[in-house]
């Protein structure tokens, strides 16, 4: 959680997962990356479906990259199968270019362990879209983060919200990141609904991807997060304007403050070992920015 906040570098704002017409999106790779140049993004990654129907794509956006934008090469992977008999869907940024294709006897896991190996993030797509089970996600183990929102899965189906999922994953004992994400494939009006923002001394591919492993970002849906420190036993946060500044842990735990215009609170951690907190904030407008997990260790 706090390593944002701790190291040097600043916020760099971007979308880890979408579709070109390289799979089941309808805009060609350029323009997906131009649409969210325009809109004030310094990056994305346009992670097509790895799927044999679509000749195993690696969608190469190196081309479109500029002084003041750039990009992460990566894929949505597919592999059998989940509890429910779906295949899996895992998020893979940061792949190399001639990343094998899936072979017939890959599972999830063992899908997301050779990606991870590969040197991608990896992240546990839209868990609630396709009703994963907490022992699907405690499967893949080579996941650093959940999508605990995922745009088009709210747009589309009213289940964009992973955030049930991962908190049970913290209290499994997982240590994971929480990732928001448009996976935009422009057929409705599905994207600039959820980003991240990566702390980074440069925008350029190599240091995002090291900051995303770090765990050097939150989530948002257009709340900033601007400062989280501890100060002895309690986190200080400051941010954009806000309704809620709220901090949650196992069970029931919260802490909050609610109210108007918010930009800063004082949060007691009532830390033990073993434990986690996070830090959500929401705006007049009902969106909200997530930070990851912070630990207390025996």
């Amino acid at each position: 959680m706090l390593t944002a906040f701790e190291r040097p570098g600043v916020f760099w704002r971007g979308n880890l997962h979408g579709h070109s017409d390289n799979s089941d999106g309808v805009l060609p790779a350029e323009t997906v990356c131009g649409r969210y140049r325009d809109a004030g993004y310094d990056f994305v990654a346009v992670t097509d479906h790895f799927r044999p129907n679509y000749n195993f794509p690696l969608t190469d956006t190196r081309a479109y990259r500029t002084a003041a934008f750039t990009t992460l090469l990566g894929a949505e992977v597919h592999a059998p199968q989940t509890a429910q008999g779906l295949e899996w869907h895992i998020l893979a940024v940061g792949l190399p270019s001639d990343f094998p294709a899936t072979a017939a006897d890959e599972t999830g896991p063992s899908l997301a362990r050779r990606c991870a190996e590969a040197g991608a993030f990896v992240a546990i797509a839209h868990p609630h879209w396709y009703q994963l089970t907490l022992q699907d996600a405690l499967s893949i183990e080579a996941a650093h983060a959940v999508e605990v929102y995922n745009h088009t899965s709210a747009v589309n189906a009213d289940r964009g919200d992973g955030l049930v999922m991962y908190d049970a994953l913290l209290s499994s004992g997982r240590r994971l990141g929480a990732i928001a994400v448009d996976d935009s494939h422009w057929k409705v009006a599905d994207a600039f609904g959820g980003w991240v923002m990566v702390k980074a001394e440069r925008n350029a591919p190599e240091a995002l991807l090291e900051a995303l492993k770090a765990g050097a970002y939150y989530a948002s849906q257009g709340p900033l997060i601007h400062d989280l420190r501890r100060i002895g036993d309690a986190l200080e946060v400051v941010c954009s304007p806000a309704a809620s500044i709220i901090l949650l842990g196992p069970g029931s735990f919260n802490r909050r403050v609610v109210g108007e215009g918010l930009t800063r609170a004082s949060l007691p951690l009532e830390p033990a070992p073993g434990e986690w907190r996070r830090i959500a904030v929401r705006d007049a407008m009902g969106r909200a920015a997530w930070t990851g997990a912070l630990w207390f260790d025996a």
